[in-house]
């Protein structure tokens, strides 16, 4: 049976896709922008989107500057850090205090030997804001080997809910990535989908459909990879959310802080 958090936001994903007539939209639109305080100034106005899930899934309309230097691995999104660092073993931070185990996270179709090789390595958790540009991409050169969509609940990913629901990335909707540097080292990419809406697009798999009626986990394996360039634009989330990235050891030397604000192109850490 579905969580109420997932029939919640689907009912709300309804609604933000709504074509409302247009002096109605484009109050909604700009109210939206307001209340969040969203600053459009790389965007299209506000009133140009015809709903307001096209208004809070924009593209950028001037292109970001990024380090083409193949070391720099860059952020994949508009983000808060709400914790980073090296791993305990398999365990790592939601945020001080607050625990989760990356086994649980990637879930039992990830390999055993690969989650062996993520052992002591570094992971960062990302937190997009509503006010937050949603789209996500690809922080360095990489080949995705496989894709998991592991259906859950939808809680949110916010603050308040990081400090008080254990487990909050694990119990919620999540698809995870297993990708290849380069160089043949590993690091995870994980989609953690959250409160309203709850979508996750990734562009090189559409048969992934999120905070849809099925509740089996899907695996999608690619034999000779899906190769991706650094900045490729992916997909997005559809209203606010988190990212995920585990990186086996000695792959990322990080170059951010917990508590760090972070913009997509930025980049935030080296690649050893």
């Amino acid at each position: 049976m579905r969580h109420m958090t997932s029939l919640f936001s689907q009912g709300f994903g309804k609604l933000a896709n709504t074509h409302f007539p247009k002096p109605i939209q484009d109050l909604i639109n700009n109210g939206y922008v307001n209340l969040m305080g969203l600053n459009m100034s790389e965007f299209r106005d506000p009133t140009t989107y015809e709903t307001l899930n096209a208004l809070f899934t924009r593209q950028l309309e001037i292109p970001r500057e990024f380090s083409a230097d193949p070391k720099d691995f860059i952020s994949p999104c508009d983000s808060l850090i709400t914790e980073c660092g090296r791993l305990h073993e398999d365990i790592a931070l939601h945020i001080k205090g607050m625990y989760y185990n990356i086994n649980d996270l990637l879930g039992d179709e990830i390999d055993d030997a690969k989650k062996a090789k993520l052992i002591d390595g570094d992971f960062i958790n990302f937190y997009l804001s509503p006010k937050d540009y949603h789209r996500y991409h690809i922080p360095c050169d990489l080949i995705v080997k496989k894709a998991v969509h592991i259906p859950g609940k939808l809680y949110p990913v916010n603050m308040r809910y990081l400090n008080k629901q254990p487990n909050l990335f694990v119990e919620n909707e999540r698809v995870v990535l297993e990708c290849e540097n380069s160089e043949g080292k590993l690091f995870c990419m994980v989609l953690v989908g959250a409160l309203n809406v709850g979508v996750m697009q990734v562009s090189f798999e559409p048969s992934i459909q999120t905070n849809a009626s099925h509740t089996e986990v899907s695996v999608y394996e690619y034999a000779e990879g899906v190769k991706l360039s650094k900045n490729d634009d992916f997909g997005c989330f559809e209203m606010g959310s988190t990212i995920v990235i585990i990186a086996e050891a000695d792959l990322l030397e990080l170059e951010v802080e917990p508590g760090e604000k972070v913009s997509y192109a930025q980049t935030i850490a080296k690649i050893k």
